[in-house]
């Protein structure tokens, strides 16, 4: 016999209005400094992070 438990989280107006910032702030970084960043610091961003995780790229 399976047995289902579910729950529910309530929050209050305070808590969604600062997720909602959090998301709107963080959408906008990654517009902004992604989005309209230079493909070749992209490109030595990754290169950079990948040598940093031990991991060989060339």
């Amino acid at each position: 016999m399976a047995v289902s438990a579910t729950s529910t989280v309530t929050l209050s107006a305070n808590d969604r209005l600062v997720a909602g910032v959090f998301a709107l702030l963080l959408g906008a970084f990654l517009v902004f400094s992604a989005g309209l960043a230079n493909s070749a610091v992209l490109h030595d961003t990754a290169h950079d992070t990948r040598h940093s995780y031990g991991f060989p790229c060339h």
